[in-house]
């Protein structure tokens, strides 16, 4: 009854608005569970379930039961205050709830509608045709372009009597799926040149069972420094699509072997890369490494030797530098986690991760952007830990166990084997098995993962997030580095700072040109998150001040370029012109320029005017013109925007305003007193021909 205002109408439609009202209101309270949870809309896994669940329930209140956009999330306190009693945390979180919901509805409303539209357009096609199913390519059209999900276009269809072509929107869902895993696949090998993408599905995985090749044993891809000697168990030709005893030298293919010491990507981590060494000197070379079913494949080509065989014995090789670099990026992605949540709140969640060898990608739950504050917070909280030189220690245990660790983070949704690796940064998993709900263990990084990790933080050497950014609605984005890549930014932060500090003792006269500059390069430079903002706000302070500065100086010399102007304008007149091209030096400043043309035509108001300032006398940059006409002047067919246009035309320039008083300004211009000229040759021609 609270909600009864939302709705607009009589119920005239009698079981369908029935349904109506249940569905939004059950609707509305579990997407505001699901949301006070932790859960949000998005466009994948359980995500994309709230997101249908709420599509469902906007389409029900606005087309059925006639409410006004906004009406879903305009439930949330109703609901928090039937249910807040028995679960406290609806009302803690009752205005993240009511946000993230505001916002989903915003974007589907809109779109909504569209739908709509197009399905009644579809209706009348599909009567006029003389048939009653919707193909599968509208309904794919709805769902990838407008955001209707499947179940949603049925039942609309099904409310206009018409059915869906499942199959149909099915084989688009597949087509499209294909193309995305094989765009990405391409641009996984794009070094390995032309050639179809390593990829094995289900009917490669059975083949390789069914005939007797067992999975790999990968047990020593935590090792470090090792060699593996194993036997080439299958080669996989992706061109084919069909296994061979035997490659040539220059094929893109994906080798199978007994064993592997190689790591397969996972988990957001990328692969490992190295060779495998065969007969004398023979290598081949692993660009890529996945896992199927099982199966480790190593992508890659034959570099040295003519042919390779199954059975044929090698030698795993790991690029064991290159993980170096990998895995300190894995072990700070669980230390971030870690300082976030410390520094956020429990709300932080994980919603995935990147890291490779250049640096670590960690997206996150948070509603907001991180102040510098709360970045320096957790950069220093990351960085205490790497100093503290904590070890790193891995233990696989049952999952049970695992999952009753206090303090244990894993991603929601992931589905994790039984038993489970367990990684901890600082303590040991075995006091952890042994005293799983000490609360001590809220004081360590601890997560279910399978990569590779550094023995000790101190690895890691040092620690800068570069970039915080959003990439949807309540998900969070840091990227950051460790080791060389890491110190290299805080280098290249320092070097700015001392810039920027430097600039700030140099007279506004003499700091004015260089503030741009330096404000490009700070913009440009991989530095720390929270000192970039900084280094940007102490610019933009000297730069306040410049410009200040420099329009208390223009000021004053408003007086000197009205005397000049009225002269100019006096020996124009003297000579008989009708129009006077006057350059001014008051930069920018479209209020004192206009306040010079404001007396000169008071002066002489049959006279044509215009004027023309730089920002920096002689720089090339910015230019800005005014004119200003007589009525007479205007009659005879010179019109102020036409003029400032046609003399600004070389220089892409910009403007508008009446035919008796414009302005236009070009962005930069190399040759103004060129600018000048045509300027009055278009005045003259215009005027002259009266």
């Amino acid at each position: 009854r609270q909600c009864q205002s939302l709705v607009t109408g009589e119920d005239q439609e009698g079981i369908l608005r029935d349904t109506a009202y249940r569905v939004v209101v059950d609707h509305v309270r579990t997407l505001s569970f699901a949301i006070a949870d932790g859960a949000m809309p998005s466009n994948e896994g359980r995500g994309y379930v709230l997101r249908r669940i709420l599509r469902r329930a906007v389409r029900y209140g606005e087309q059925i039961l006639g409410c006004k956009k906004g009406f879903f999330s305009a439930m949330v306190p109703v609901m928090v205050d039937t249910y807040a009693d028995t679960y406290p945390e609806l009302r803690e979180r009752a205005a993240t709830v009511q946000e993230v919901l505001e916002d989903e509805e915003k974007a589907f409303s809109s779109m909504l509608e569209r739908g709509v539209r197009y399905l009644n357009d579809l209706e009348a096609k599909l009567i006029e045709g003389k048939t009653k199913t919707l193909p599968g390519t509208e309904a794919f059209y709805l769902y990838d372009t407008l955001g209707f999900p499947l179940d949603l276009t049925q039942l609309m269809a099904a409310e206009k009597g018409l059915s869906v072509d499942v199959a149909g929107f099915e084989a688009e869902m597949s087509k499209q799926k294909k193309m995305s895993r094989e765009a990405l696949a391409k641009q996984k090998t794009a070094h390995l040149g032309d050639g179809a993408p390593v990829e094995l599905q289900a009917e490669q995985t059975a083949w390789l069972k069914d005939n007797g090749v067992k999975v790999t044993d990968d047990g020593s891809k935590y090792e470090w420094d090792v060699k593996v000697a194993t036997k080439v168990a299958a080669i996989y030709n992706p061109n084919s699509k069909e296994f061979t005893d035997t490659l040539t030298k220059g094929e893109n293919v994906g080798l199978i072997l007994e064993a592997s010491s190689f790591y397969a990507e996972s988990g957001g981590q990328v692969a490992d890369k190295g060779v495998l060494n065969f007969g004398d000197g023979n290598v081949f070379r692993v660009y890529d490494v996945q896992m199927y079913a099982g199966y480790v494949v190593h992508i890659g080509r034959l570099e040295e030797g003519d042919t390779l065989r199954v059975q044929d014995e090698v030698t795993c090789s790991v690029d064991y530098e290159h993980r170096r670099d990998v895995a300190p990026n894995h072990t700070m992605t669980h230390v971030l986690n870690f300082a976030l949540r410390r520094t956020l709140g429990d709300l932080v969640d994980q919603k995935g991760s990147l890291v490779d060898s250049e640096k670590l990608r960690f997206d996150f739950s948070h509603k907001k952007a991180l102040s510098v504050k709360e970045l320096v917070e957790v950069e220093e909280s990351v960085r205490s830990i790497v100093k503290r030189q904590l070890p790193v220690h891995s233990k696989v245990i049952p999952l049970k166990a695992a999952q009753s660790i206090n303090s244990l983070r894993a991603v929601f949704g992931e589905v994790y084997p039984d038993p489970v690796r367990v990684v901890s940064v600082g303590a040991e998993v075995n006091a952890m098995e042994e005293s799983p709900s000490d609360e001590k263990w809220g004081g360590y990084s601890v997560e279910l993962c399978g990569g590779t990790h550094i023995g000790n933080t101190q690895d890691a050497e040092t620690f800068v997030i570069v970039e915080e950014t959003a990439i949807a609605k309540g998900v969070r984005r840091i990227v950051a580095l460790t080791r060389g890549a890491a110190r290299e930014a805080e280098k290249r932060g320092s070097e700015l700072k001392e810039k920027v500090d430097a600039l700030t003792k140099v007279a506004l006269g003499e700091a004015g040109p260089q503030v741009g500059a330096l404000r490009e390069e700070v913009d440009a430079a991989v530095i720390s998150a929270a000192l970039k903002p900084t280094l940007r706000d102490t610019l933009s302070g000297i730069s306040k001040k410049v410009m200040d500065a420099r329009k208390k100086e223009l000021a004053k010399l408003t007086d000197q370029r009205i005397e000049d102007a009225l002269k100019a304008a006096q020996d124009a007149q003297d000579a008989g012109r009708p129009a006077m091209v006057h350059k001014v030096s008051l930069g920018l400043d479209a209020k004192l320029i206009n306040k010079v043309a404001n007396a000169v035509n008071k002066a002489f108001p049959s006279l044509s005017l215009m004027f023309v300032s730089e920002d920096e006398p002689g720089s090339g940059g910015p230019v800005l013109c005014v004119a200003m006409l007589p009525k007479e002047a205007v009659e005879a067919g010179l019109v102020a925007s036409e003029w400032n246009a046609n003399a600004l035309e070389k220089w892409g320039g910009k403007g508008g305003g009446k035919p008796n008083s414009a302005q236009a300004r070009a962005s930069a211009c190399d040759d103004v007193d060129s600018l000048m000229q045509i300027a009055c040759d278009f005045a003259q021609l215009k005027l002259s021909s009266s």
